[in-house]
C-alpha cells in the first residue's frame, strides 16, 4: 500500500468515525436510541476492519503492538451493546493513527532528485556532426562532447588533451581534478573547465553513477526499522489489560465490567501523546533550520550513539579559500591578491572564482582585465592597469614569464598553490585550501555532551588530506579513500556500537545516508541525492545546526516518554476503578478522553523546547520556515 493511499485511508477513517459519533449523538438526543446505536456501529466497523487488517500485517511481520488493545476494546463494546463507548474509542484510535501518519510527512520523493541530476541525453560525435541522443543509445566506443558545466553521463576515457573535473560529489575531493588525455572519467563528474571529448567505455546503466543509484535503493530497503516508542510498551500494557479485564469478569460475572476495563485501557495516551510530542518536536527543529522527515527519524535521532561525518562540504566548507599569501617581490600581499583577482574575473575556474570572492570580501574594487588569454586547466594571462599579469599553476606562470628556474614550493595536503607574476617577475603565491568549518571542535564536544560516544570521519579524499584537516579534533577514527559502497559497509559495521548517524552532502554519501539509522544531509549546497536519501536535512548550510536539532529531538522524546508514563499510570488507575464497578463503559471512555487531553497538553510542551546551543546571529535569516 502506497503512502499517499494510506494517508487518504486514514483521513477517511477519521471522518467516518467522527460523523458516526456526532450523528448517533444527534439521534440519541432526539430519543431514537435504536437508530443511534446502528449509526454508532456503522461508524465503528470501518475503523475496526482497518485495525484488524493492520494487526494481521503486524503479526505476519512478527510484531505485537498496542493496536490489539484498541481492537479488543471496540469488539467487546460492540458485542455487549455498548455502541457509544465503541464509537468514542473508534474516534480516538482513528484520530491517533491519522496524527501519526501526518507526523511522518511524505517528505521523500523516492529517487527522483538523484535520477534527475543525470542528463537524459548526451551529445555524440557521429559522421563529422553532433547528435543529441538518449543515454540508452550510447555504446562503448562512442565519443561524446562534454560542455562546461555538464555532468559526464557515462564512464569513459578523456579523448581531449586535458580536462578539469569537479569530483566532489563522487569522491569527496574538494579541489578540481586536472586530467590528461586517456585518463579515466567517472560518470557523475562535473566539467569545471573547457569542453572536452569523452570516449565511452561503459553503457549508462553500467556506469559509476547508476551504481550509486542502485546502492541508495538497496540501502533504503535494507535499513533496519526503528520500533515505535509506543510499541515498546505494548506487550506489558496488553498483558495487564487482559488480566485485569478477565479477572473483573470472572470474579463478578459481569461482562460489562470487562468492557469498561478495556475501554479505559484503550492506549490513547500512547497512540496520541507520542505523535503529538514528536510532531511538536519536528516543528521546533524546523525553527532552527533542521528539517526532520517524520516522527520516526526524530525519535531515532534521540537515540544515536555513533556519528560518522563526511569531510568535503560537511566538516569542511567544501569550497577553496585563501589561507595564506606569500609575497616574493616589492608588492604587498594585498596588491598580489588585487592583481590575481582582477585577472581571474575572466575565468570560470573554481579556484579563480574563489580568489575573486576573497578580494571582493576585502572590499577591493577590481578593474576590467584586458588582452586575456586563458589556457584551460593551466592559468590566465592578461593586462591589469597596464601591467602584464599571469596567474595559474607554478609551472605555467614560470613558462609565461620565461623563468623556468622558479622552484615548485611544497604545500600542505589538500591545498593548492596559485602563482602570480607581474611584469615578468614572481609577485607571490596564493595558498588555497578547503578550510575546516569554524567552531567544529566546539560542535563535536557539544555532540558528545548530548550522548554521542563515537565520532568518525569517512571520506573519499586522500588519507594525508583527511588527517591534516582533522588534526586536533579528537575523532575516534579517520577512514579515507572510501568508495560509496565502502561508506555503507562502515555504517553497517558501526551498528555494533549502537544506532548510527551519518552526515554528508555529496552524491557519494547518499547510499550511506540511506543505510544509517539517521542520515543527515547539508541541504543548502549539498547534492539533491543526499537530501533525498537523508532522514534529516540542515536547511542552512551550517553544521552547527545539528546540535540544536539533537537537543530538540532529545527533549521531544523525553516529553513523549513523560506523557506515556503519566497517561498509562492514569489509565491503569481508571482500569482498576472500572474493574470494581465505579465506571461504566461510557464513563470510562469519557475519562479516557480527559486523560488524552491532559497528556496531549503535556506533549505540546515540545513546542517550547529551547536548545542550549543557539544558531549564530549571522545565520538568523532564513532559519524559520
Amino acid at each position: 500500500m502506497t503512502a499517499p493511499f494510506q494517508d487518504r485511508v486514514n483521513t477517511a477513517l477519521v471522518a467516518i468515525a467522527l460523523a458516526g459519533l456526532l450523528a448517533g449523538l444527534a439521534l440519541s438526543l432526539a430519543g431514537l436510541a435504536q437508530p443511534a446505536s446502528v449509526v454508532w456501529t456503522a461508524g465503528v466497523l470501518p475503523v475496526l476492519a482497518a485495525l484488524l487488517l493492520e494487526i494481521a500485517r503486524s503479526l505476519r511481520a512478527g510484531e505485537v503492538g498496542l493496536d490489539i488493545v484498541a481492537a479488543l476494546s471496540m469488539t467487546a463494546a460492540l458485542a455487549f451493546g455498548e455502541t457509544l463507548a465503541a464509537a468514542v474509542v473508534a474516534l480516538m484510535y482513528s484520530g491517533g493513527t491519522f496524527l501519526e501518519s501526518f507526523a511522518e510527512g511524505r517528505a521523500r520523493r523516492e529517487m527522483s532528485a538523484l535520477l534527475a541530476r543525470v542528463p537524459r541525453t548526451a551529445t555524440r560525435h557521429r559522421n563529422g556532426a553532433l547528435d543529441e541522443v538518449p543515454l540508452e543509445d550510447i555504446e562503448p566506443g562512442d565519443v561524446l562532447l562534454i560542455r562546461q558545466g555538464d555532468v559526464a553521463p557515462v564512464d569513459g576515457t578523456l579523448a581531449s588533451d586535458r580536462a578539469v573535473l569537479d569530483l566532489s560529489a563522487l569522491t569527496g575531493e574538494s579541489m578540481p581534478a586536472r586530467l590528461e588525455r586517456d585518463a579515466e572519467v567517472m560518470s557523475g563528474a562535473t566539467n569545471a573547465g573547457e569542453a572536452f571529448d569523452l570516449c565511452a567505455t561503459r553503457r549508462a546503466a553500467d556506469s559509476t553513477y547508476a551504481g550509486i543509484v542502485r546502492l541508495v535503493e538497496a540501502a533504503q530497503k535494507s535499513k533496519a526499522p526503528m520500533a515505535r516508542l509506543a510499541d515498546r510498551y505494548s506487550l506489558a500494557f496488553l498483558a495487564v489489560t487482559v488480566v485485569l479485564a478477565t479477572a473483573a469478569w470472572w470474579i463478578t460475572g459481569d461482562p460489562i465490567r470487562a468492557v469498561a476495563v478495556l475501554v479505559v485501557a484503550t492506549p490513547c495516551p500512547l497512540i496520541l501523546a507520542v505523535p503529538v510530542a514528536l510532531v511538536a518536536g519536528l516543528s521546533r527543529a524546523a525553527h532552527f533550520g533542521v528539517l526532520i522527515k517524520g516522527a520516526k527519524p526524530l525519535e531515532a535521532l534521540a537515540r544515536i550513539n555513533t556519528l560518522i561525518l563526511d569531510k568535503t562540504g560537511t566538516l569542511t566548507d567544501g569550497r577553496p579559500q585563501i589561507v595564506a599569501i606569500e609575497v616574493h617581490g616589492d608588492l604587498a600581499d594585498r596588491e598580489v591578491l588585487y592583481f590575481a583577482a582582477a585577472l581571474d574575473q575572466a575565468s570560470k575556474h573554481p579556484i579563480a572564482q574563489a580568489i575573486v570572492a576573497e578580494a571582493r570580501a576585502r572590499g577591493m574594487v577590481l578593474p576590467v582585465p584586458q588582452q586575456i588569454v586563458e589556457t584551460p586547466g593551466e592559468g590566465v594571462a592578461g593586462t591589469v592597469d597596464g601591467r602584464r599579469v599571469v596567474v595559474g599553476g607554478i609551472g605555467f606562470v614560470a613558462r609565461q614569464a620565461e623563468r623556468p628556474g622558479w622552484d615548485h614550493h611544497l604545500r600542505e595536503p589538500g591545498s593548492v598553490i596559485v602563482a602570480v607574476s607581474v611584469d615578468g617577475a614572481l609577485a607571490g603565491h596564493l595558498l588555497l585550501a578547503d578550510a575546516l568549518r569554524s567552531g567544529t571542535a566546539g560542535l563535536l564536544a557539544g555532540l558528545r555532551e548530548n550522548g554521542i560516544e563515537r565520532i568518525l570521519l569517512a571520506t573519499g579524499d586522500r588519507r594525508a588530506v583527511a588527517e591534516a584537516v582533522t588534526q586536533g579534533l579528537g575523532l575516534d577514527a579517520v577512514r579515507s579513500e572510501l568508495s560509496p559502497d565502502q561508506k555503507v559497509l562502515l555504517v553497517l559495521s558501526e551498528r555494533k556500537n549502537g544506532p548510527v548517524m551519518m552526515v554528508g552532502d555529496g552524491v557519494n554519501d547518499a547510499p550511506a545516508l540511506a543505510a544509517a539509522d539517521v542520515g543527515v544531509a547539508m541541504g543548502a549546497r549539498g547534492a539533491a541525492a543526499s537530501a533525498e536519501a537523508a532522514d534529516v536535512v540542515l536547511l542552512v548550510d551550517h553544521l552547527d545546526r545539528l546540535l540544536p536539532g539533537l537537543e530538540v529531538a532529545n527533549g521531544a522524546r523525553r516529553i513523549a516518554v513523560e506523557s506515556v508514563v503519566v497517561g498509562i499510570g492514569l489509565s491503569i488507575a481508571g482500569m482498576v476503578a472500572a474493574a470494581f464497578g465505579y465506571l461504566t463503559p461510557v464513563q470510562g471512555a469519557l475519562l479516557q478522553e480527559a486523560i488524552d487531553v491532559a497528556v496531549i497538553l503535556n506533549a505540546l510542551r515540545a513546542l517550547r523546547i529551547t536548545p542550549r546551543a543557539q544558531p549564530s546571529a549571522s545565520d538568523a535569516k532564513g532559519q524559520s520556515l
